[in-house]
């Protein structure tokens, strides 16, 4: 599985409740979750660390490449792909819709949290 359900990405966008968990330095273990902004664009799922790339979620997400969600009643296993250019535009547009009136707005398509946009993938449960 490398694309998410229409179904999903409905019940993600309409939710406010995503926790990122990327795996800790042995690979294996889930660090713990951060609440987090998502917005959905297009077929993707699209997360921003506020402070930038000085986060420790991000930094850990983006060393590790891989981790779980949890968002709208579900738990996902997901892997991370750091996000440039101008599909920020689009993340940017996701994030004034779901998040407009918000005082966070603004930090959230910041220069500081654009550079640390990241793409968020499912992918296979490992047995």
């Amino acid at each position: 599985m490398d694309t998410w359900s229409i179904a999903d990405l409905q019940k993600i966008s309409q939710a406010d409740d995503l926790h990122i968990s990327p795996f800790r330095e042995d690979g294996v273990t889930y660090g713990t979750p951060t609440w987090i902004w998502s917005v959905v664009a297009g077929d993707s799922l699209y997360v921003r660390a506020y402070y930038g790339q000085n986060s420790r979620w991000y930094q850990a997400a983006i060393r590790q490449k891989a981790g779980r969600i949890t968002v709208a009643g579900m738990t996902k296993e997901v892997t991370f792909e750091p996000v440039e250019g101008q599909i920020n535009d689009l993340i940017d547009d996701a994030y004034r819709a779901k998040y407009k009136g918000s005082p966070y707005l603004n930090s959230m398509i910041s220069t500081r949290a654009r550079s640390a946009t990241v793409m968020v993938v499912p992918r296979e449960n490992k047995s």
